[in-house]
């Protein structure tokens, strides 16, 4: 079994691959276009170059790497994909042979996260347009999809994930609530700046609170990106 999860950034993707990296049954890749993403756009991201270097650049070798051979022979396979990543150029036939799950979170969350580590995100950083495409490319093609709120996850984690697994065919694993502190021999490079709180933590933190505010000079962004999410949301089983 292949697993796409599809996320834009700062939607607990991170803690999802721990929690599936934790599974004795899986491996685990760390958005494995995000090179690819940074060689064609030419966009300035921290830790460009460490990035750079250490992903293969052509999204094709990437494609190819996915759906192939699960790593270390394992049965599954976890794919953690940012959706802002999937620019034209980067091919998306394999993902039909995926199993493709579109992680959700609520745009201000979304937005204060990201802008307390890279300042001023544009709606195309943070992959709401991006992730909606995908989600009615893999309808379009009659395939299955999974939506599942990080909301959800957070409110309950055992009840959420027992619901994921039930939808993808997959036997619930309770190694899934917990994992090391300290990271993931799977992480990318760009982990020390990205990951600090999950790296700090052995589980997922408890309910969220109020939204946050988000800044004028962001409520655009917020304002486009809100029915996108809703529309998505109200999509969720």
């Amino acid at each position: 079994m292949k697993i796409a999860m599809w996320s834009g950034p700062r939607n607990l993707s991170t803690a999802m691959m721990y929690a599936f990296g934790n599974r004795s049954d899986c491996a685990v890749v760390d958005e494995p276009f995000y090179a690819a993403y940074l060689a064609k756009t030419g966009l300035d991201h921290p830790m460009s170059a460490e990035i750079l270097r250490s992903q293969h650049q052509d999204p094709q070798v990437v494609a190819s790497a996915l759906s192939g051979d699960n790593p270390d022979g394992k049965p599954v396979f976890y794919q953690k994909h940012m959706t802002q990543h999937m620019i034209d150029g980067v091919p998306r036939e394999w993902m039909k042979d995926a199993k493709n799950v579109f992680l959700l979170r609520h745009p201000a969350r979304v937005i204060a996260s990201y802008a307390a580590k890279r300042e001023n995100p544009t709606l195309e950083d943070i992959g709401f347009p991006q992730q909606l495409a995908l989600l009615k490319k893999v309808r379009d093609w009659g395939r299955d999809v999974v939506i599942v709120d990080s909301h959800d996850i957070r409110e309950n984690p055992e009840d959420a994930l027992r619901k994921l697994c039930n939808d993808i065919g997959l036997d619930y694993d309770p190694a899934m609530l917990s994992w090391p502190k300290g990271g993931h021999k799977d992480d990318g490079v760009w982990a020390k700046h990205w990951y600090g709180a999950v790296w700090n933590s052995t589980g997922f933190a408890g309910a969220e609170g109020p939204l946050p505010e988000v800044p004028d000079n962001l409520q655009p962004v917020l304002d486009a990106a809100l029915p996108i999410y809703e529309e998505m949301k109200s999509q969720k089983r």
